[in-house]
Parts: structure tokens; sequence; C-alpha cells
């Protein structure tokens, strides 16, 4: 598998964990739907993923570049340590639990902005941008007392839609294979 592959199968691994971790929140007539829409989505991606063409040595003058060296190590790791100590202060100190789904969700979209720079892939502080946002406002939610379900739905409902449709755009343009899923989309 390339590193393209893992990194999006990492992302709609995240994708479908968000949806399926906050739709209970929501009525079960929503909350089903999603849940099996959010599966449906990460088994099709999984396949297109596997499908999709992977590129020769000989393909390009530069070798690809190693998405998991120790840039990435230390863009994830500063993300653990920063929702840890932000989850401590929100239901420790704060005593907000309401507000952990935001707060995930933003410090999730802001490593993005960390991931952008060490890949050297600018497109995903677009990404990043709206993850942000859906955090951001799953945080002034909680603050504002909403319910549970709205916090959802937008910090981590949302997010988690914004991860599997950020996979499949990734398919999407990449180079394909005969016959593979991202060519019949």
């Amino acid at each position: 598998m390339t590193s393209h592959q893992t990194s999006g199968l990492i992302g709609a691994g995240f994708g479908v964990f968000f949806v399926q971790a906050n739709a209970g929140a929501l009525p079960s007539a929503v909350a089903f739907p999603l849940r099996l829409l959010a599966i449906s989505a990460f088994v099709w991606l999984f396949i297109a993923l596997r499908r999709s063409r992977v590129p020769s040595a000989d393909a390009a003058d530069a070798p690809a570049p190693r998405r998991f060296g120790r840039g990435y190590l230390l863009v994830v790791a500063a993300e653990v340590v920063v929702i840890a100590a932000g989850l401590f202060v929100i239901n420790r100190l704060l005593h907000v639990p309401g507000a952990t789904v935001g707060w995930i969700a933003l410090i999730v979209g802001l490593h993005f902005f960390g991931l952008a720079a060490v890949w050297r892939m600018p497109s995903l502080r677009l990404l990043a941008a709206a993850m942000s946002a859906c955090g951001t406002a799953g945080l002034v939610l909680a603050a504002c007392g909403c319910s549970a379900a709205v916090i959802a739905a937008v910090a981590g409902i949302a997010p988690g839609a914004l991860l599997l449709g950020s996979v499949w755009w990734s398919v999407r343009t990449a180079p394909r294979s005969a016959g593979s899923p991202a060519q019949t989309a």
C-alpha cells in the first residue's frame, strides 16, 4: 500500500469514527441511516483506495514523498498532547463535558494545517479550516448550553463527513487504473 493509500485509509477511518461516535446523540431515525451511510462510504473508499493505481518508480523523476516520517510523528504527537490537555481542562476544571466533541474536532482540524506544511500539500488547508470551524462552532454551542444532538451534528457528524469527503476527493482526482471505483463515479 502506498503512503497516499494509507493516509486515505486513516482519514476515512477517522471520518467513519467521528460519525459513529457522535450519531448516538441524534434521534435513532437519523442516527441509524447516518451510521449506515458512513460505513458504506468507508467500504467504498477502502475499495477505491486499494484499486487506485500505484505510481511506479519510473513514473516521476523525484521519489514519492515519505508521508509518515518525523514531521508527521511530531504533528500527531502534538495533537495527542493538546487533545489530552484540553480534555482534562474541559472535564476536570471547567466541567463542560459537552465541549469535548468541539475540542477534538478543533484540534484534529488544526493538525491538518501541520500536515499541510509537513507533506507540502496546501490542499489540506481547506480541510483544516473547515474542521477547525466545526470544532470552534461546537465549543461555542457547548458554551451556550445547546443540546448534545446539536453539538454532535456540528462538531462530530460534519467533521466526519468532511474527512470522508476529502478522501473521496483525493481518490477522485488521483491517477486511476482501468475499472477503479473512482473512474466509474
